[in-house]
This record gives C-alpha cells, structure tokens and sequence, in this order.
C-alpha cells in the first residue's frame, strides 16, 4: 500500500512543478508590482493647474500640488512643461458640494422662552473630477475617467476659521485619494 500512494504523490508534485514551471517560463503571465509601468515607458508628464468652479482662493492650487506630489513622490516620470512633455495629465474638478451629516441640539432662552434648535455640527465633502491622459503630439487619449468621486467628512463649529481649516484639511485627503488613482490608473498603462 505505501509504495501505490508514494508513487502517487510523486506524480502529483511532478505535476505541480510542470506547471509552476510552465508559468514562470514565459506561458503569457507575468507578475508586477502595483504601480509598476507595463509595455512603453512613460518619459516625461506635464500636469497642469486643475481647474474648478471653487471661489476659495487656492483651492485649485492645493489640489494639483498633492497629484504632482503623488507622482513626484515615486520619482519614475519627470514632471516638464506642457509644451515638452510627452504626456500631458490634464483634468478638470466639475463638482464641489458639502451636504450636512451630523446635527446638534442647542437651547436659547429668548424672552423667558426656551427655544431648541438644530446646528450642523459636521458636513460631508464631495469632489468630482475629470481627468484624462493625453499624448502631446498625437493628441491621442491614453485614458480617461470622467466623474471620478471622493469624499470626506469635517467638523463644522462656531469658529468659522476653524471650520474652513478643518474643511481645508477635508480636501486634502481627497486630493490625496485621488491623487493614488490618478498615479496607480497612469502607471498601469506604461
């Protein structure tokens, strides 16, 4: 009984080795790191200033500085301008909205009278983007995702510096967010 079930077992390795063997050889799988370029190189990328319909001062500066740091950060394509670069990343914020989430209660004694009323005391932050890669000059779209959609909540208090730096800091990470999938949506073509 030992020598038919040692056998079989040697079989079944053998079988296993042939096709771990036969996928490492170059059987049309190969294995990657995320964000690692695939086919072409990518030599050089522009991104330019990400406009949107904010009227917060800065805003659009903030935001296109986290994607160029995100790209920056992993020091694999130079940042030039756009009349240089090969590539040009070119997007557009279309959305901007806060929607309250959370409420407080407050009480006011007005004329002897209690009074109860609702405050906000945190609102959701919501940012869609367009963004597409283009080469410069083919002008050929690489790729392209309309209605990209972050979010992010943010205390509202009755400090209203506080609460813009609080929804300042709200926008950053969803700079950051997107700024992943701008970086990780590029580098998967290359």
């Amino acid at each position: 009984m030992a020598v038919p079930l040692r056998r079989s077992c040697l079989l079944h390795l053998a079988g296993i080795s042939l096709v771990a063997g036969c996928l490492m050889m170059g059987c049309g799988y190969h294995f990657r790191a995320p964000g690692e370029p695939v086919g072409i190189q990518l030599e050089s990328l522009a991104i330019p200033l990400v406009p949107s319909p904010s009227s917060n001062l800065g805003f659009e500066a903030v935001f296109t500085r986290i994607i160029r740091e995100e790209f920056i950060s992993h020091g694999k394509v130079p940042l030039l301008a756009a009349d240089k670069a090969q590539a040009v990343l070119k997007g557009s914020i279309t959305e901007i909205r806060t929607d309250p989430v959370s409420f407080e209660s407050q009480e006011q004694t007005v004329r002897g009278t209690v009074t109860t009323y609702s405050v906000t005391a945190s609102r959701l932050l919501r940012v869609r983007l367009d963004m597409q890669l283009i080469e410069r000059e083919s002008g050929k779209v690489v790729w392209r995702e309309a209605a990209m959609e972050e979010r992010a909540t943010f205390a509202v208090g009755t400090d209203p510096l506080a609460t813009q730096f609080n929804q300042q800091q709200a926008l950053e990470k969803i700079a950051l967010r997107f700024a992943k999938r701008i970086y990780l949506k590029t580098m998967e073509r290359f």
